[in-house]
């Protein structure tokens, strides 16, 4: 992304991973940007597939770190062109890989007070929370600045129901998602 960084400029930092929770994020974040006159800062933080701690006592991980380090570069790329058509986000700014786990690395980087951390907040059910940890809980309770969690959107509901009964071959009641496609509103 364009733009050179000035020490003192204001940010909004965004977590994306690909997900569509997370895309909504970057785009409710750049639009956080442009209304604060901040530069846009989206960060996926990766780590390598069997753990910091594998890779550390593995020469095979060690080969591999900069294949994963490159996919997740892929990946944040692939998430700006989702959302803005391309890497130009309309603000400026500067994409970043962080190597870390989410919620830390987002926390590091969004580290002044006149930042803004902006992460997706998907609905999870008690399982997921049991064995996935919230990314966005863990930037509320740790952040330096404010953290502005963007919900997910209304048609993310209306998909997972329509890939949960699709994958137990259950029929597909497009009544339902038709009226819920009717009443989201357009810029979700």
């Amino acid at each position: 992304m364009p733009g050179s960084r000035t020490p003192s400029a204001a940010r909004v930092v965004v977590g994306v991973s690909g997900s569509p929770g997370s895309l909504t994020a970057l785009r409710r974040a750049a639009d956080e940007a442009q209304r604060r006159g901040a530069e846009l800062w989206p960060v996926l933080a990766w780590e390598p597939p069997a753990g910091d701690l594998f890779a550390r006592r593995s020469p095979a991980a060690a080969v591999m770190l900069p294949q994963w380090e490159l996919l997740a570069r892929e990946r944040l790329l692939r998430a700006l062109c989702d959302v803005f058509g391309g890497t130009h986000t309309g603000v400026p700014g500067q994409a970043l890989v962080a190597r870390g786990a989410p919620g830390p690395a987002l926390v590091r980087t969004a580290d002044r007070p006149d930042d803004v951390l902006v992460v997706g907040a998907g609905a999870r059910g008690r399982l997921h929370r049991a064995l996935w940890p919230s990314v966005g809980r863990y930037c509320l309770a740790r952040a330096a600045c404010p953290v502005l969690a963007v919900p997910p959107s209304p048609l993310q509901r209306a998909l997972t129901t329509a890939h949960r009964r699709n994958a137990l071959r259950l029929r597909l009641d497009t009544g339902r998602v038709e009226r819920e496609f009717e009443t989201a509103r357009p810029d979700d």
